[in-house]
């Protein structure tokens, strides 16, 4: 099933809990927090306390993306702040096994993270702990850029890899996802679709949110009603031929 997580990178802080109260009205589902510490990325943005006065006014799933070095450091903290997902960058991790197992002890659902440089088939040893894994399509630290097309073959490499390994992860995109690429997200693999600037930018979270879902499921459907076709009495007797000989 495709999801929406409004990212709070681009909302109005002013009104931050309007903003995600209308996020969630026009469909989002879990919100997504851009954590970074101006070290791994070039931006400083937001830490537990903001976690936990989110935590306070929505009941959504909080799924913390961690920018940052040393994110082992900061993993009981947001963990106590309220977060309930947590990514890390596969780059930033020294002992990313180690990592993802700390985020889990401390009850949340553990996902990694791949910029865009970083090839899909480095996380095969620890795709089996992962809740999720996030496929940045765009150079990670700003809001508000524009898609990297060569994301698509990531995202179905991961789609692929699913299927071979016999797990369960889902597939998540982040960055420039908008109505100019969301269904080419979706038709590659990505369930769970982080949208910023499409959501907050122009000030009308609910409308906004509510359009790009709207985009996505029917993308979705379309992708679905496809899969049928390909599985349709054509497909069938191809199979009965083969078995055939």
């Amino acid at each position: 099933m495709v999801e929406l997580l409004p990212s709070i990178l681009s909302a109005d802080f002013a009104r931050l809990g309007d903003e995600v109260h209308a996020a969630e009205l026009g469909g989002g589902t879990t919100i997504h927090v851009d954590v970074m510490d101006g070290h791994f990325v070039p931006n400083l943005t937001l830490g537990p306390p903001v976690v936990k006065s989110l935590r306070r006014v929505t009941d959504l799933p909080l799924d913390c993306h961690m920018m940052i070095e040393n994110p082992d450091e900061f993993v009981e903290p947001f963990a106590d702040a309220g977060a309930n997902w947590m990514s890390v960058h596969y780059e930033a991790c020294r002992h990313l096994h180690r990592s993802l197992e700390l985020i889990a002890h401390h009850g949340m659902k553990p996902g990694v993270v791949i910029n865009p440089a970083t090839p899909v088939d480095l996380l095969i040893p620890i795709l089996g702990m992962v809740h999720h894994v996030l496929v940045m399509s765009v150079n990670p630290g700003f809001g508000g850029q524009s898609f990297i097309p060569y994301s698509l073959k990531k995202l179905r490499r991961l789609k692929e890899l699913r299927q071979e390994m016999g797990l369960s992860y889902r597939i998540e995109v982040d960055g420039g996802v908008g109505h100019d690429t969301v269904a080419k997200v979706v038709e590659a693999g990505a369930e769970l679709l982080v949208a910023g600037s499409a959501v907050f930018a122009d000030g009308q979270p609910e409308q906004d949110a509510r359009a790009l879902l709207k985009a996505a499921q029917q993308a979705a459907k379309q992708v679905q009603e496809g899969a049928g076709r390909d599985r349709g009495p054509s497909a069938k007797k191809q199979q009965v031929r083969s078995l055939s000989r």
